[in-house]
């Protein structure tokens, strides 16, 4: 497992996001504050407080988690 965050501040960003982890065969999940929801999943991801940095939890090979994280690492925070 690989955890990382991102921070989501367009609408384009959580499209695009969306659209990466649709595209990964292994399971993504985000994390904000107590509450778990599935990266593939537009409605989930706009029900959480996207002002603020979330966690995300690649449930996959080292490859595959590589692979998401590339995809995705305009919006990484370090």
């Amino acid at each position: 497992m690989k955890e990382f965050r991102v921070l989501l501040t367009s609408i384009n960003h959580v499209k695009d996001f969306v659209t990466a982890a649709s595209m990964c065969s292994c399971d993504i999940d985000v994390t904000s504050g107590r509450y778990t929801i599935d990266a593939k999943s537009i409605m989930g991801l706009f029900s959480l407080d996207l002002s603020k940095p979330i966690t995300i939890h690649v449930l996959g090979t080292e490859q595959e988690a590589a692979e998401f994280y590339n995809a995705v690492k305009s919006v990484v925070c370090e």
